[in-house]
């Protein structure tokens, strides 16, 4: 049902200069971007220690508290970390960005225009769709596994607090999205400074319990992960459901290339993230061969008694902040979706003047808040959402790894006795996590499944059926050349310039037929005006329209955007040039068409499928608000369409 699912080509886009890895970030140094990055990009995989290693112990699948397993998961943690995150994402996978961007849709679009298309596309663009949908699903366990999980650590400074952090851990999320509308760009500046004090904290902990156990470094020896295998290769296959958990936030490394850079993000994790985090787990290891009783929170217990409120409060905040890096990736990613043609037009408000990724969508952020308060009231710890969790992560990881694959080889053209072997170590990690979380679906991954199979079902819905109505418009379109002579000599021309928005560059736009059928008029300058993003994240100035003269007055105008842009639509043609005079919104008249699906029999979908793409039609923001009309200059025409 899903066959011929595209997303837009752009064969001819510029490629970046050599070292411009995006054009937003160049002129920034590289210390002040590193320093961003650890604020924004390490927030997720910075917290993972708070509930990592307690997990693997005392969570799904329990593990005796002795020195083989204690060495044995250290183990696995660090070649985990090594592998997954620093070979594949940091050295390889930051590799395959678009014009500097990340992430699935990135990825996608890159592989599409480079690669030309074939016979695997659709298959392709099923699987960054997917990957999209288990984001979401991401997106809501994140804040509420974080925040819970910090707050959680008022339980080990008095029993009493227990019964408080379901309230607390609410009061704080519930602030953290009413707050999206303002914006972060004012208290974006402090999330570097305060995840850097975070880290230090987190590595100064771990080093203090390190020196009173030493030993526990033989845990960086892989042979201890296989002895950990050798002995129960069931119990450690079930364990890395848990080990994930470390991993955790390893994609927002990718997705958040566009903000900060390839580099500064490559020196963040090797200089500071990646010593900090594993000389946290070390001392965390070293406190459970001190002390095994203290396997309840490990993380929080390694710091002395009056020194623990204040590690709550900084772990709080450090939640906080990972949390908001997921909202504002979930902002993003919506953002992408709508400008590819696979999610309806959705309002996007610009919070920051200066800063262009500073928006925010006010329906997925009042989504994101409902579903992540029922997560956090119906799981009540991070515990319980322990075993949700690591489903969306791996399965992303994996379609990532796939879509990788396509990149090496149809691409980058790496020779297959190269790729084999980095594409088999990938997998076989990939597959390993992915089959031991599996295991979990009855105890809470069913959760971020469910809601992936949602997301999925609609951005599928929506691309297909947008395709269908596109498909049936072009069906009994007239071709223009044939309509201005027919047309100019018989209607009536008046003063001004009627802009004419249609979604292909061919034949005669829907509008247009309608109001030379009920007015009778024609303006003296008519524009028919298609606007297209393309699968680049942005496009130069001089690249952004395309003008053919068709006579009579009459103008086909192309506009041109990335998918990472603001479609600003009268800003564009106020640069217009080689149509007439100059554009006055004043002297201007756009008109839309608004159709009206009527769901048929006809091939193409599901009945229920088009029922549901006209209810997302129907509910879609106006084309006049998403391209920034103005309201006292556009016409509306309906028609219906039958699909």
């Amino acid at each position: 049902m899903t066959a011929g699912l595209t997303v837009p080509q752009n064969a001819d886009a510029p490629e970046p200069p050599p070292g411009d890895e995006s054009h937003h970030h160049g002129r920034q140094g590289l210390i002040g971007l590193g320093l961003g990055a650890i604020g924004v990009v390490y927030g997720d995989i910075g917290t993972s220690p708070l509930y990592s290693m307690r997990e693997i112990f005392i969570g799904h699948h329990k593990l005796a508290v002795d020195p083989l397993h204690i060495l044995g998961v250290l183990s696995l943690i660090f070649w985990s970390l090594m592998i997954v995150v620093t070979f594949k994402y940091i050295l390889v996978i930051l590799r395959a960005d678009n014009k500097g961007e990340g992430g699935s849709l990135a990825l996608l679009a890159l592989i599409q225009r480079r690669s030309g298309g074939g016979r695997w596309t659709s298959g392709l663009v099923l699987l960054g769709i997917l990957a999209t949908a288990l984001f979401f699903g991401d997106c809501i366990i994140t804040p509420s596994m974080s925040v819970l999980s910090a707050i959680e650590g008022l339980e080990t400074i008095h029993s009493g607090f227990t019964d408080y952090v379901v309230p607390i851990s609410v009061v704080i999320l519930v602030s953290l999205f009413l707050l999206q509308s303002r914006g972060t760009a004012a208290i974006g500046r402090f999330f570097g400074p305060i995840m850097m004090v975070y880290f230090i904290t987190i590595a100064v902990l771990g080093t203090m319990a390190i020196v009173r156990r030493p030993d526990v470094l033989w845990g960086l020896n892989p042979i201890w992960a296989m002895r950990f295998v050798a002995h129960d290769p069931k119990l450690a296959f079930l364990a890395l459901g848990s080990v994930v958990l470390a991993l955790t936030g390893a994609e927002a490394l990718y997705a958040d290339m566009g903000h900060f850079g390839r580099r500064p993000i490559q020196l963040a994790w090797i200089w500071i993230i990646l010593p900090a985090l594993m000389l946290n787990y070390a001392g965390q290891g070293a406190l459970l061969l001190e002390d095994p009783a203290k396997v309840a929170n490990p993380f929080f217990l390694m710091a002395g008694e009056h020194m623990r409120l204040p590690l709550v409060l900084l772990a709080t905040v450090a939640t906080v902040i990972a949390s908001q890096a997921v909202i504002t990736g979930a902002f993003s990613v919506v953002q992408q979706a709508v400008q590819l043609g696979l999610m309806p037009r959705v309002r996007i408000d610009h919070t920051s003047a200066s800063a262009a990724g500073q928006i925010y969508v006010p329906i997925v952020n009042s989504a994101l808040m409902v579903l992540v308060l029922i997560c956090t009231v119906s799981f009540r710890s991070s515990s319980n959402l322990a075993a949700a969790y690591g489903i969306a992560v791996t399965g992303t990881m994996f379609i990532t790894t796939c879509m990788v694959a396509v990149l090496m080889i149809r691409v980058w053209n790496w020779k297959f006795y190269y790729a084999a072997p980095l594409l088999a170590i990938f997998l076989a990690f990939d597959l390993l996590y992915l089959g031991s979380n599996l295991t979990k679906i009855v105890a809470g991954g069913w959760f971020p499944l469910l809601v992936g199979a949602i997301a999925f079902t609609l951005l599928t819905t929506w691309a297909r059926g947008r395709q269908l109505m596109l498909k049936r418009m072009a069906e009994v379109s007239m071709p223009i050349e044939v309509f201005v002579r027919s047309a100019s000599g018989s209607a009536t021309r008046v003063p001004g310039t009627a802009v004419f928005m249609t979604s292909t560059a061919n034949g005669v736009p829907h509008a247009l037929l309608h109001n030379l059928k009920h007015n009778k008029v024609l303006h003296e300058r008519i524009i028919l005006l298609t606007v297209k993003i393309e699968d680049v994240p942005y496009i130069v100035h001089h690249k952004r329209q395309a003008l053919e003269e068709l006579g009579q007055g009459f103008y086909r105008l192309v506009l041109r955007f990335g998918f990472m842009e603001d479609p600003d639509v009268p800003a564009a043609l106020a640069r217009a040039t080689n149509c007439g005079p100059k554009f006055k919104m004043m002297d201007t008249s756009f008109f839309l068409a608004r159709q009206t699906l009527i769901a048929s029999a006809r091939p193409g979908m599901a009945l229920w499928r088009e029922k549901l793409f006209a209810w997302m039609l129907r509910n879609a923001e106006s084309a006049m608000q998403f391209f920034r009309l103005p309201t006292n200059r556009v016409v509306e025409l309906g028609s219906q369409v039958e699909i």
